[in-house]
């Protein structure tokens, strides 16, 4: 039998494989190439930076749960110039394909750290994180809303570069967002990013994290976000999708990209695990190996009658 294709494109987008990192667990930079080739994973997705340098949340900003994590860190940066000038070099220097990843409190604040983006090497495409809140709209998630996402999205595309729209599973339906999403200009949905949800210390009556709630990650959220794959995949046809949420295995893997997605992100198994997206990548090699899989890209879709 002949080796596999493993190589996926996203958009105008071509990596050599479907594993990526998932924003906001593997550090600003090249913290991971200490237990993992860079060069070896589709690409890596850096934490979301700000146009200016942001402080985050006030701790503690992370609290473990029975099947993941909780966070509220808050969206912590260097800000933009730091990171071009400390970090993204040596993400280049190990080979990595960079995905940078945006955010902003209004839209002004995407159109500004997308433009600090526009001409610079190394950067195959930018995650715009509208995952946010938007203090023009009281508090709302730029995501909640099609219009105020859609705006976002045609902020950013003054950077020049491919845009992945990472969306919130925490709505009632995703599918007009997803679809003001790639109006306003994204090659890509990135789906999903964490679900809202709290932990209260009965001892001290409190929220143990610092701000109240956070974002929860990890296994817990993969059924919703294998579902928010599926639906959008349902609705709007094969666009681009980057699954993301509770990834831990080779089969986990499997079901995003039969559920729609055309690659994953791998995130809160880092922090249990530094080497998890290779760990990933070899066992997902070795699934198709035995399932006679000869190219990724056929499962994309599968469970809707497509492949």
């Amino acid at each position: 039998m002949r080796s596999s294709d493993y190589s996926v494109q996203i958009g105008s987008v071509v990596l050599p494989n479907p594993i990526m990192t998932a924003s906001g667990t593997a550090g600003h930079g090249a913290e991971l190439a200490a237990y993992v080739d860079l060069s070896e994973l589709g690409a890596v997705v850096v934490k979301s930076l700000s146009a200016e340098p942001w402080s985050g949340n006030p701790a503690p900003r992370v609290h473990g749960t029975p099947a993941g994590m909780i966070n509220s860190v808050g969206l912590q940066n260097p800000g933009i110039d730091s990171w071009i000038n400390n970090d993204l070099p040596a993400l280049i220097d190990h080979g990595a394909r960079v995905v940078a990843s945006i955010w902003g409190k209004s839209v002004a604040e995407y159109r500004e750290a997308a433009t600090r983006l526009a001409g610079i090497d190394g950067i195959v495409a930018v995650e715009v994180n509208v995952s946010c809140p938007n203090l023009e709209e009281k508090g709302d998630m730029f995501s909640h809303a099609p219009d105020t996402c859609r705006l976002a999205i045609e902020a950013s595309l003054v950077a020049g570069l491919p845009l992945w729209a990472k969306l919130s599973p925490n709505v009632t339906d995703i599918v007009p967002i997803a679809r003001a999403a790639l109006d306003g200009g994204a090659e890509a949905l990135t789906l999903t990013n964490t679900v809202l949800g709290m932990v209260i210390d009965p001892e001290t009556r409190r929220p143990v994290l610092g701000s109240g709630g956070g974002g929860l990650s990890g296994p817990a959220m993969r059924p919703v976000s294998v579902r928010a794959v599926f639906d959008v995949y349902a609705a709007l046809g094969p666009v681009p999708i980057i699954g993301v949420g509770g990834v831990t295995a080779a089969e986990h893997v499997a079901e995003f990209m039969i559920a729609g997605a055309s690659a994953v992100q791998v995130g809160t198994a880092h922090f249990a695990d530094p080497k998890a997206s290779r760990r990933i990548l070899r066992d997902l090699e070795r699934w198709c190996r035995r399932g006679h899989v000869s190219s990724i890209r056929s499962l994309t879709g599968a469970a809707h009658g497509s492949a």
